[in-house]
């Protein structure tokens, strides 16, 4: 029963509860992108990158098919209100990614939502479930599993811990 606990016990302790690597990203940094095709949309404040899209701020990336970028009034297009991502959406910074099929990068609220097989990966740990929500100030990451409410494994979050080798 003891080795149960501890057992236990070091699992919570090795949870990714945290996003730390993410937390106090600069929201405010530039932001740029590579991508094989760009379009405007100046009547819709939108732009439209799409074909190995790539965008940067400060020392986060955000991979993906194709991005959509919503600025937040037509008289500035350097004010953006979200960044919209889909088809093999990779978020990175540092040692830590976040992979899922769509994402959503909203640098007012300072979040980061990635949906659809989401799997998020820190220091050897992997955890995975069907919607993952990062907040940069706080690095906090909250990971759940199908919204759907079906039955089935599928509704569950699952992962791997890496377990540090004390002995040394």
């Amino acid at each position: 029963m003891r080795f149960a606990l501890t057992l236990v016990a070091l699992m919570l302790l090795a949870t990714p509860a945290t996003a730390q690597t993410f937390r106090g990203h600069d929201t405010k940094a530039p932001i740029s992108y590579a991508a094989d095709r760009t379009e405007a949309s100046l009547r819709d404040d939108r732009a439209i990158f799409s074909g190995n899209v790539v965008v940067r701020q400060a020392d986060m990336s955000l991979n993906a098919a194709r991005i959509t970028v919503a600025f937040v009034d037509g008289k500035s297009k350097t004010s953006i209100n979200r960044i919209d991502a889909a088809g093999g959406v990779l978020v990175r910074r540092g040692e830590e990614s976040a992979q899922g099929s769509f994402a959503v990068y909203d640098p007012i609220r300072k979040l980061v939502t990635v949906i659809g097989d989401v799997t998020l990966t820190q220091a050897g740990n992997v955890a995975r479930g069907a919607r993952l929500v990062i907040d940069l100030d706080t690095g906090r990451a909250l990971l759940s599993g199908k919204a759907d409410g079906s039955r089935g494994s599928g509704n569950r979050v699952s992962g791997t811990f890496t377990v540090p080798d004390r002995t040394k």
